[in-house]
């Protein structure tokens, strides 16, 4: 089960989302458990940085495991993915697609604590992606 939280006044498009987590879960064979993902505003995960992390700024993606089936929760902050779209040069849709991916990646163990973990999960994710469009 994906559940899907949109907090903001932006129209997402919640079946490219869905539809990202469930390819995520059947490639990493991960189907039978349950995600939350949520679609908030920089003030609330900027409290969620600097309450978790200690991290006192906002930021694009915050990823938080589970127990059991429960998978965990991505929480995303859609006005930074805008954001960084504009910046890089891709849509909405691309930057969506690609910091989702990277939350779940957290979920399933990745860490991009150190370069090289931040180099396999940007590998790992641009793999994802590419394979995700081929089949959709």
């Amino acid at each position: 089960m994906i559940e899907i939280n949109n907090k903001t006044k932006s129209k997402i498009d919640l079946a490219l989302v869905k539809k990202t987590a469930e390819f995520f879960l059947r490639v990493y064979k991960k189907k039978k458990y349950e995600i939350s993902i949520a679609f908030v505003g920089d003030r609330v995960i900027r409290k969620l940085n600097r309450n978790y992390r200690k991290i006192d700024k906002v930021t694009d993606v915050l990823s938080f495991p589970g127990e059991g089936i429960f998978l965990g929760e991505v929480i995303i902050d859609y006005a930074q993915i805008k954001r960084q779209a504009r910046e890089f040069g891709s849509s909405v849709n691309d930057e969506l697609v690609f910091i989702l991916v990277h939350g779940l990646l957290h979920l399933i163990g990745y860490d991009d604590k150190t370069e090289k973990g931040a180099k396999e999960m940007e590998r790992l994710g641009e793999k994802f992606i590419l394979n995700f469009y081929d089949k959709n």
